[in-house]
């Protein structure tokens, strides 16, 4: 049986006569990180021939959560694919196109950038070999770059180490594409027994039945509104201890 996913938040929508939410709300944020998954040059822009449908749009919305972390000083992780050209390092199914001469977010190149809307200030470039290295770069306070490998975030990368370092009890996902990235790495992160929340207007290509299938595994389901409030909630609650 499908959940209802799209009103995580109780029915009553917060006013100013709503200045605290439930538990059950709040523990939706417990120690929260965010991920960023895969925005790109080469999946966003609507001039790369390789855009995945619809993330452009998203990049806003996507930004508004990138800036609601920073603003709260919660963990911030933009994470990014790096094909080789041999296509030695990328899925199965994508080195055909790789070995074919498809520079799409090759090392080195424009198109591995993460969008600029979505950096800090001062932005950043890639350090494309300590990343295929496996490091993380640090690009900000509380604010990292790491490579993956393969659809998931925690196959055979550091992530689930540095957010046990953090402290980290929720993994917040964004991004690009639902379908294979994010999905992928949402059922990591709870294999993993770290609690989820999925904003699904900032995620490229979300539909309601997989959502709804997220939810059944006991993933939060928000827009970026209810998030945002949710967190000013969190600082407040923070501030007035």
């Amino acid at each position: 049986m499908m959940v209802a996913w799209r009103s995580t938040l109780s029915s009553a929508s917060p006013s100013p006569d709503r200045m605290e939410y439930s538990v059950a709300e709040l523990s939706a944020l417990d120690q929260p990180a965010l991920l960023v998954i895969d925005v790109q040059n080469d999946f966003s822009l609507r001039s790369s021939p390789h855009a995945v449908p619809g993330t452009d749009e998203l990049v806003p919305t996507i930004g508004r959560v990138v800036s609601g972390f920073r603003a709260a000083g919660l963990p911030l992780i933009h994470v990014v694919r790096l094909y080789l050209a041999d296509g030695s390092n990328a899925d199965l199914c994508r080195r055909p196109l790789l070995t074919s001469g498809v520079p799409l977010v090759r090392p080195g190149t424009e198109g591995s950038q993460v969008r600029t809307e979505l950096q800090p200030s001062p932005p950043f470039t890639l350090d494309h070999e300590s990343l295929l290295a496996g490091s993380l770069q640090p690009v900000g306070p509380n604010e990292w770059v790491m490579y993956k490998p393969r659809w998931g975030a925690f196959f055979a990368t550091e992530l689930e180490a540095h957010l046990r370092t953090l402290g980290v009890e929720t993994v917040t996902t964004v991004g690009a594409n639902f379908p294979n990235c994010p999905r992928t790495t949402i059922y990591e992160a709870s294999e993993r027994d770290f609690k989820l929340v999925i904003v699904a207007d900032a995620l490229s290509r979300a539909y309601p039945q997989g959502l709804d299938e997220c939810a059944g595994i006991g993933a939060r389901i928000l827009v970026t509104d209810e998030l945002l409030t949710l967190l000013d909630s969190r600082r407040s609650g923070a501030a007035n201890q």
